[in-house]
C-alpha cells in the first residue's frame, strides 16, 4: 500500500470514528432522558442502574404529573411552557423588526457619529446581567411592573437586540446595493426595499438571529426569577425546572419527564427555522 493510499484510507477511517465519538456523547445524555422518563418508580428503585424501559413497562405517569394542573396533583408545566412561549415569542418578533430597520441604517444610511454607534452597539455584552439585576428589580418594583410579563419582555428585548442588531449588520452590507437601486428604480419606497429586497435576501441571517432570541427568552433564568417568581401562574419553564430540582421528594422520572418536555419546543422551533435557513441559502435573488 502507497503512502497516499493509507493516508487516505487512515482519515476516511478517523473521520467516521470521531463523527460517531461526538454522535455517543451528544446523544447519550439525550437517550438517557428520554429513558428514564418513561420508567415507573418502582422499576427505577428495583434496577437503578438499569436506563431504558423495557418496551412492556413504558410509563407515562411522569409526563402527566408534569402537564396536570396542580388541582390535579400535577406540576402545571403545560402552562409554564405556555408562558415561556408568549415571552419568547413576543421577545423574537420584537427584536426582529427594530433589529432588522436598525440594521439597515447602520448599513445604508451615512449620519454623524455612525462608526461609534456602530462600534457601541455590543458594549453591554461587556457586563454581566447580574449587574442590571438589582437596578431593574427596583425600578420596575416602583413602576408597579412586578411581576408581569411586560417587564420582562422589555429586559430580553433590550439585551438581545444589540447582538441581533450586530448580527444583521453585518449581514446587511453583503447584500448588492445594485439590487437595492433597481429596486429603487422601479419605485419602491425605502421599506418597500428593506421588505421586498434585503428581507428576502437575508433569511438566513434572520432565522439564526430568531433562533438565538428564541433560545435566550426560553431557558433564561435570572430575570425570570426577580420578576415573576411570586406569582406562580406567570412562571417560565426555568422556574419551573429549578422547582424540580429543589424539591428533594421529585421523581428522577419526573425531573427527566420535565426537562424532555421544555426541550422539544425548542428542537420543533430548530427544526422550523433550520427548514427556512435552508431555503434561504438555496433561492436564488434574480429570476431568470
Amino acid at each position: 500500500m502507497s503512502r497516499h493510499a493509507f493516508e487516505e484510507r487512515f482519515f476516511r477511517i478517523a473521520r467516521w470514528a470521531s463523527i460517531a465519538f461526538f454522535v455517543a456523547i451528544t446523544a447519550f445524555p439525550l437517550l438517557v432522558m428520554l429513558g428514564l422518563s418513561f420508567r415507573p418508580v418502582s422499576s427505577l428503585l428495583n434496577e437503578p442502574g438499569r436506563l431504558l424501559p423495557r418496551p412492556s413497562e413504558i410509563d407515562l405517569d411522569g409526563y402527566t404529573r408534569i402537564l396536570s394542573s396542580r388541582d390535579d396533583g400535577g406540576f402545571g408545566f403545560a402552562g409554564f411552557i405556555g408562558n415561556s412561549a408568549y415571552i419568547a415569542g413576543v421577545t423574537v418578533v420584537l427584536s426582529l423588526s427594530f433589529g432588522i430597520l436598525a440594521a439597515y441604517a447602520a448599513t445604508r444610511l451615512r449620519y454623524r457619529g455612525a462608526s461609534f454607534i456602530n462600534a457601541a452597539i455590543v458594549l453591554v455584552y461587556l457586563f454581566p446581567p447580574l449587574v442590571f439585576a438589582v437596578p431593574l428589580f427596583v425600578m420596575f418594583t416602583r413602576l408597579g411592573m412586578r411581576p408581569s410579563f411586560t417587564a420582562v419582555i422589555i429586559i430580553y428585548f433590550a439585551y438581545t437586540l444589540p447582538l441581533a442588531l450586530y448580527m444583521l449588520r453585518n449581514y446587511f452590507s453583503s447584500v448588492p446595493v445594485d439590487i437595492e437601486e433597481a429596486a429603487r428604480i422601479d419605485g419602491a419606497s425605502r421599506i418597500g426595499v428593506i421588505r421586498h429586497v434585503v428581507v428576502p435576501l437575508s433569511a438566513p441571517a434572520i432565522a439564526t438571529v430568531g433562533i438565538y432570541v428564541f433560545m435566550s427568552a426560553w431557558d433564561e433564568f435570572l430575570f425570570a426569577l426577580l420578576f415573576l417568581v411570586e406569582d406562580r401562574d406567570s412562571w417560565t419553564v426555568a422556574l419551573g425546572i429549578n422547582q424540580l430540582e429543589a424539591n428533594v421528594g421529585t421523581p428522577t422520572t419526573v425531573l427527566m419527564a420535565g426537562c424532555v418536555v421544555i426541550t422539544i419546543p425548542v428542537v420543533v422551533a430548530f427544526s422550523l427555522a433550520q427548514r427556512f435557513l435552508t431555503e434561504g441559502l438555496t433561492s436564488g435573488s434574480v429570476k431568470d
